[in-house]
């Protein structure tokens, strides 16, 4: 008998009409070259929502101190912590709601809601007048935004397969730079009548809401964003039995049954390497965002505790030139390393120096003049770099782990977890600081 008899021919993709994941599908199927215009789409939504998330840290030592909440002056960093954890408070509690929603009802409507929250909220934590205005507006902003759990299964689903590494490190990218550029901003612009008094006027609106103007820039750039997110197309499949679908075309009605049951939290839950990935990635959370949170208050707080008198223009400063060297390092070193090692053997490496670059703070902390704005701009580069390695590596190990179907509720799992850990950072950082600068001279565990 001849082979040829027994082949059977491929199965051939069916594309419905009218539905937006068909339409991209067939657009993936013709695209050629690099898709630059759709991965720096993904870059910038990724980087609005980032932005408002540290912007605060350089400025919010001073912000705390104006609401007169704290009786004694170690007390800040312990209320500041409170300030930077409501966000990821807010978060946890909806991020897999959202993932949810984005499997059901599409991606677009998950990323137009997150990016318009930004506007509104990040704004109105800006004329914040007391603590708890500053603590509610925060945890709004988390609790309306699931955009960075859906941005992933987004960018898998939008590029095809061979650029999907590309999308994903955009994510990470945006997040990294994100997390520094937001601070910088933050440092720069907070306080602008004390800094430009011969620009803003003491009893101008920037002068009696001191910490507004950069909140109002970060929401003014997400604006722009929620206007070009407008013109993103949808990715999730709608079928013509008016069911949606995030999987790829599947005519087999059996086959797309046992997708339905694939897709259930229980089945992500006992999928191994999904979870391994999104534990890695909650323990390194807590650590960044504590030592984001920790970074900023030490280097504002004075001398007399342990810090470095730093202005907020002075950390800007610093975290400017880490975010240049970060991007740096991911458009032209990352992809390489990543191709040489693997991006589990990266994230090992990156976490295993970061342990003795952390210890070293403390002594940095003795120097001076340019000494120690040359030391600290190295540890700064080489900590976010180290960071953003262990992002980029457990996000594809997250995306590969799971069906496409899948990837709407496996991010939302992911950032719930995920942002759960990173609210225990600030508010656990900013209280271990507070309680290190009264222990400067005790007798047992002194700093």
């Amino acid at each position: 008998m001849g082979g040829n008899e027994f082949k059977k021919p491929l199965l051939e993709k069916v594309y419905y009409e009218g539905c937006p994941g068909c339409c991209v599908d067939q657009k993936k199927e013709v695209q050629t070259g690099l898709p630059i215009k759709e991965v720096f789409c993904i870059w910038i939504v990724t980087l609005s929502v980032t932005l408002p998330i540290s912007s605060l840290f350089p400025f919010l030592y001073f912000m705390v101190r104006d609401f007169n909440i704290a009786e004694e002056e170690e007390d800040i960093s312990y209320y500041a912590g409170y300030v930077g954890s409501t966000y990821m408070i807010g978060r946890a509690l909806t991020s897999v709601f959202w993932g949810v929603v984005a499997d059901r009802y599409g991606r677009k409507p998950v990323i137009l809601l997150g990016t318009s929250s930004v506007v509104i909220f990040n704004t109105l934590f800006g004329f914040s007048v007391n603590y708890w205005m500053a603590i509610v507006t925060r945890f709004l902003l988390g609790f309306l935004n699931g955009l960075l759990g859906t941005v992933k299964a987004y960018a898998s689903e939008l590029l095809r397969e061979e650029h999907r590494a590309l999308a994903l490190s955009s994510i990470s990218t945006a997040w990294g730079i994100g997390l520094v550029i937001g601070p910088a901003v933050g440092g720069f612009l907070a306080q602008p009548a004390e800094k430009f008094p011969s620009l803003v006027s003491p009893d101008s609106l920037f002068g009696r809401f001191p910490y507004l103007l950069p909140c109002l820039c970060i929401s003014t750039f997400a604006l722009f964003v929620t206007i070009v997110a407008i013109w993103l197309p949808e990715t999730l499949h709608i079928h013509k039995n008016n069911e949606l679908e995030s999987a790829s075309n599947v005519p087999d009605v059996e086959e797309k049954t046992v997708e339905k049951k694939d897709s259930t939290l229980l089945s992500l839950l006992k999928n191994w390497p999904l979870m391994s990935s999104i534990i890695v990635y909650c323990v390194f959370s807590l650590q960044n965002m504590a030592y984001n949170e920790i970074f900023s208050l030490w280097a504002v707080s004075p001398r007399s505790l342990g810090g470095l008198s730093y202005t907020t223009e002075d950390v800007g400063t610093v975290l400017s030139i880490t975010g240049v060297g970060l991007l740096v390092f991911q458009t032209a070193l990352y992809p390489i390393a990543e191709r040489t090692f693997g991006p589990i053997m990266v994230a090992r490496i990156s976490g295993v120096m970061s342990i003795p670059l952390l210890s070293s703070y403390p002594y940095i902390a003795m120097l001076s003049g340019s000494m120690l704005f040359f030391t600290l701009n190295c540890a700064s580069i080489v900590k976010n770099v180290l960071s953003a390695s262990i992002i980029t590596g457990t996000f594809m190990l997250q995306n590969k782990a799971v069906d496409q179907h899948q990837r709407g509720m496996a991010n939302g799992i992911a950032m719930t977890l995920q942002s759960a850990f990173q609210a225990i950072g600030p508010a656990c950082g900013g209280a271990l600081l507070s309680w290190t600068q009264k222990r400067q001279h005790a007798a047992f565990l002194p700093v």
